[in-house]
């Protein structure tokens, strides 16, 4: 088991990422730090650019994308909602010194898995961010979580109406909300992990969303569930 690894998450694989930054010495510090203290996350390429990423992954089996959001070429935003069509199964992870709420807002509504500060992130938060990812849990680092409320509540709908929900999934709703994992969720409720996830889509079609948090923080406001 790898020295620096995190008990709550259960990687079984090496985890393979595509560095994205036009700072080469982003990429360097980032490869340098996993190489000598997180064996468990291998750097497989990197690029400067959009259109370097694209050509990168063509040829690179990559579990994760650590996309900086100002790029020469193409916006992250753009880079994230062409990773979404054309590589589904890549996680993204947005990384950037920017975290105004227009720009996380942007981001969320490009399908990002997480979103990690520059400014406050460090070497073992990233590669916890990395790990937790993959593991289908979405993470925002401390300073962009401070700022994911407003987002929400900013985030005009296009209904006033409350969406009827079924009986499974105002349980999977109430446990998302204790923090479980859809593998956990399954566990608990006797299906199948998929069948989770299928839920879970179900419900983020009805509200007009694509992330766990937002959903929680719907269903609280509204009443659909409890705190506790």
């Amino acid at each position: 088991m790898p020295e620096n690894y995190h008990p709550m998450f259960d990687t079984p694989k090496e985890i393979r990422v595509v560095v994205v930054d036009d700072h080469r010495l982003f990429r360097i510090m980032v490869k340098t730090a996993f190489q000598s203290g997180f064996p468990d996350i291998r750097i497989v390429g990197e690029a400067a650019d959009g259109a370097e990423l694209f050509r990168v992954l063509r040829s690179t089996d990559a579990d994760l994308v650590l996309l900086d959001i100002n790029l020469p070429d193409l916006s992250g935003v753009d880079v994230a909602r062409r990773l979404r069509s054309e590589y589904p199964a890549v996680k993204i992870l947005a990384v950037s010194g920017e975290n105004a709420a227009s720009t996380v807002r942007a981001m969320l509504e490009a399908g990002i898995d997480g979103f990690i500060s520059k400014q406050d992130g460090s070497d073992h938060e990233l590669a916890d961010a990395i790990r937790a990812v993959m593991n289908g849990i979405e993470y925002f680092g401390r300073d962009v979580s401070a700022i994911l409320f407003d987002v929400f509540v900013s985030k005009k709908k296009t209904t006033l109406v409350t969406p009827e929900f079924t009986a499974r999934e105002r349980e999977i709703i109430e446990l998302c909300r204790d923090g479980l994992m859809s593998k956990e969720i399954a566990a608990r409720l006797g299906i199948g992990a998929r069948t989770v996830v299928a839920h879970k889509e179900k419900i983020f079609m009805k509200l007009g969303i694509n992330n766990t948090m937002e959903m929680v923080q719907y269903a609280l406001r509204n009443g659909i569930i409890r705190t506790e």
